[in-house]
C-alpha cells in the first residue's frame, strides 16, 4: 500500500468536477487513488472511523466492473486540511497499522452483529 498517492480526487462538489460520474454508482461514494507508477485505482469508501487519537479511512478497491475481486481493504490515515479538503496518509508503522486494523475489525464485527450492511455515518 505504500505505492498509493495521499490525495483524493473527488471533493464531492460535482459542479466543477471533470470526472465522468454518470458511470459510477453514486449511492456508494468512491475515490481514485493514483499509484507511484501513475496507475489509478477506484475504491469504494467503506467508512471513516476513529482509532486512538486519529481518524482512518477504509477503502475497497474496485475493478473496471465496479466489483471487488479479492476482499482486500486499504486502510489510510484520514485528515482534512485547513480548507476542509480530505487527504490520506500512509500508515507508516506496524503498530499504528495494527491499531487501525483492530478498530476496523471491531467496527465491522459490531455492524455485522447489528445486522447493518454499511456505516451510515458518512
Amino acid at each position: 500500500m505504500s505505492d498509493e498517492n495521499n490525495g483524493l480526487n473527488c471533493d464531492g462538489n460535482c459542479d466543477f468536477c471533470e470526472d465522468d460520474c454518470e458511470e459510477m454508482d453514486l449511492d456508494q461514494p468512491t475515490v481514485t487513488l493514483t499509484l507511484d507508477d501513475d496507475t489509478e485505482i477506484t475504491c469504494a469508501i467503506l467508512t471513516i472511523y476513529p482509532a486512538g487519537d486519529k481518524q482512518y479511512i477504509a477503502l475497497l478497491p474496485l475493478n473496471d466492473n465496479g466489483e471487488n475481486e479479492d476482499g482486500e481493504v486499504y486502510l489510510y490515515c484520514y485528515l482534512e486540511n485547513e480548507n476542509g479538503q480530505p487527504t490520506l496518509e500512509n500508515i507508516d508503522t506496524d503498530e499504528e497499522y495494527n491499531i487501525a486494523a483492530d478498530a476496523f475489525d471491531k467496527l465491522m464485527d459490531a455492524q455485522e452483529s447489528d445486522g447493518s450492511e454499511k456505516n451510515d455515518s458518512l
